[in-house]
């Protein structure tokens, strides 16, 4: 990076504006040279950030941030926003253990004006800023950058709807590269590439802004007579009316988003320019970096990368290892919909990172990925079920938070057979907060009429999707971590595994312990390095709900301590489950429950998270030895025996 030398001198914003406009090209490819420097060697989301790389130059030229606001819709994207604000020396560190965040975070920065990590809603939270500015008499900006895949949620059509209604001073910037993390899909995709790529209309268009000239040499009226010009324009050559206008929101637009100067030009005119509006900006996901270009699912978050030739830098697969399970899913689903033509499976936006892409490609008309609409996925899948069809559901765990409602409501209230199959349940690593799937063994317990599941190895995932179709037994879930199984050769004959029933994996006379998911296997690594003299007696319990109380009657009348270890909050989970079994049944036994604790985890390594949460291998180790050993009584809780 010695090549660089207007970056070096650029710690904040305000260095930036000391720049002369000429010299806005020069930063924004030292801009996009530093993401590739960084980014190659220390994995994050790429091709993002590298196609908004001149957009963040002109809204920190432009705007006076941190006064103003920015909101950068999901947050992938906000790689050169970070560098730009004081944060260039440390962004080595970025998703790293006790780094910077991989998502603008407000406690990390004043310039981050609102944490984001889930799509579609920036709109809202600048609307938010820009009324609160308002009644506080500030002239404050607020701006919202949203990609257009995030346009596909219906909380940026709230946000929208509402932001047309109110008399307020919001930019909502629209950055259309017609890709979230796979290509976009839905109509509001063709309606953007309609605008975009109509000829006609941005010749028309052009030539319009050429004869008026810049808006502030015609007097006060100028502003109106432009606006009404490009809106006849807009009515009489597109083939649709304009959506932003129908909803109140004066439109901008399309412009290139790597030509630095224009956008300079135009985001300085629409600082002038009251009430709610919206400028597109066509730009192209992983510019300047041809690879990313080419390949643009693959350099959403490629991991390292050779940076001058853009070879994908794999681990050793020399050896085999076994498979992620999210690819256990995608290949089962497919043996399972051969002979099951009532399956059909069902993504939010999510098709490569759940493998639900390989029965896309396979059975293009029982695949759909709906856009990153999680609710509708929800509600969808209730209505193929009501008619007979078995969906299988796939969403990252984090996301079904955005989608509880629509399970309660329209569908285990209905009692209707879908599999919602959670990815990525657990901590999930350098996403952070935002991403980690804490929650929904302990949400999902609690809904009446639903069955939840969580496999500990690949097989069990194999056989318990195997299990969750075709029956009249109401809404299944199946939840399952982020990365890598155990088992190499996973590919075994389906068993149907009994609802409700978990399995013994070892005797023992000590301690009994209990697990769900993929926990368990940390648990029969632990049991190998702990002293010969402790008997260790483990139980994968398969079920949150309904709970094996079989199992748990046994333990209770054995044992007087329990170790409960897992994948998910502490609070209200899986060791939640078993001290309410305990208490309704009026059992003395001691409880230990090892979890996610009662507070947020930021990012890093799953294995660091694990350690920092206390259930890694050697913690699990220590808490085994030291129920063995204690005759004291334990902290937390000791006397489960109802009042």
């Amino acid at each position: 990076m010695a090549e660089n030398n207007l970056l070096e001198n650029i710690i904040y914003p305000d260095d930036l504006r000391k720049l002369d406009k000429s010299e806005l090209i020069q930063i924004s490819k030292e801009l996009r040279q530093f993401i590739i420097d960084i980014v190659s060697t220390n994995p994050g989301h790429f091709g993002a950030s590298l196609g908004v790389v001149e957009l963040t130059v002109a809204l920190h030229y432009v705007f006076n941030t941190p006064y103003d606001k920015i909101v950068w819709d999901v947050g992938h994207q906000a790689y050169g926003h970070k560098i730009l604000t004081g944060r260039k020396d440390n962004f080595h560190t970025n998703r790293k253990y006790k780094g910077i965040s991989g998502f603008p975070k407000p406690s990390e920065s004043e310039y981050d004006a609102f944490g984001v990590g889930h799509s579609s809603t920036a709109i809202s939270a600048a609307l938010g800023m820009a009324i609160a500015a308002k009644e506080k008499g500030e002239d404050r900006k607020a701006i919202a950058v949203i990609g257009d895949g995030s346009m596909t949620a219906g909380l940026a059509f709230e946000g929208l709807n509402n932001a047309g209604s109110l008399d307020s001073d919001v930019l909502i910037i629209l950055n259309d590269n017609n890709m979230a993390i796979d290509p976009n899909v839905g109509a509001m995709k063709e309606y953007l590439i309609d605008v975009s790529t109509s000829r006609t209309y941005n010749k028309v268009k052009n030539d319009v802004w050429k004869i008026l000239g810049k808006i502030g040499k015609f007097g006060p009226n100028a502003q109106g007579v432009a606006q009404r010009i490009d809106n006849a324009i807009k009515s009489l050559i597109l083939r649709h009316s304009n959506l932003f206008e129908a909803l109140n929101i004066r439109y901008f637009g399309p412009v290139d988003g790597h030509n630095i100067n224009q956008l300079v030009d135009v985001l300085n005119d629409l600082k002038k320019i009251k009430g709610p509006k919206l400028l597109h900006v066509i730009t192209k996901k992983g510019k300047g970096f041809k690879q990313a270009e080419i390949n643009q699912t693959t350099f959403h978050a490629p991991g390292m990368f050779n940076k001058d030739t853009g070879e994908l830098i794999k681990e050793d697969n020399s050896q085999p290892s076994p498979p992620k399970f999210q690819d256990v899913f995608g290949k089962t689903i497919i043996e399972l919909a051969k002979t099951n033509p009532k399956i059909y499976g069902i993504t939010p936006a999510m098709p490569t990172g759940s493998s639900l892409n390989l029965m896309m490609k396979e059975m293009p008309k029982r695949a759909f990925d709906v856009g990153i609409a999680e609710q509708h996925a929800v509600t969808f899948s209730a209505g193929l079920a009501i008619q007979g069809l078995t969906p299988f559901c796939n969403i990252y765990s984090s996301f079904m938070q955005r989608a509880y409602d629509q399970v309660i409501h329209d569908v285990a209230i209905q009692k209707l057979n879908v599999v919602f199959c959670l990815d990525r349940g657990g901590l999930v690593g350098d996403d952070g907060e935002t991403h980690h799937g804490a929650y929904d063994l302990a949400f999902m317990r609690l809904i009446p009429n639903i069955i939840v599941s969580a496999p500990m190895d690949e097989i069990e995932l194999r056989n318990l999707m195997f299990t969750a179709q075709d029956k009249e037994q109401g809404p299944f879930v199946i939840r399952y971590p982020r990365g890598k199984g155990v088992i190499i050769d996973w590919q075994k004959p389906f068993s149907e595994i009994e609802i409700g029933k978990g399995r013994q994996i070892s005797k023992g006379r000590d301690v009994a312990v209990l697990t769900i998911g993929n926990m368990g296997n940390s648990v029969v690594d632990a049991v190998k390095n702990i002293s010969k003299d402790i008997s260790v007696e483990h139980y994968d319990m398969r079920f949150v709900k309904p709970i094996d109380e079989n199992i748990l009657h046994n333990v209770c009348k054995k044992f007087d301590t329990i170790l409960t270890v897992e994948d998910g909050s502490i609070m209200g989970g899986f060791g939640s489950a078993v001290l309410e079994f305990i208490n309704d049944n009026n059992y003395n036994t001691k409880v230990k429950r090892l979890g996610i604790p009662d507070k947020y985890i930021a990012h890093g390594k799953q294995t660091e998270l694990y350690k920092e949460c206390g259930f890694d291998v050697d913690s699990i180790v220590k808490e085994i030895t030291k129920l063995a050993n204690t005759k004291t009584p334990i902290t937390e809780p000791i006397n489960t025996k109802a009042i």
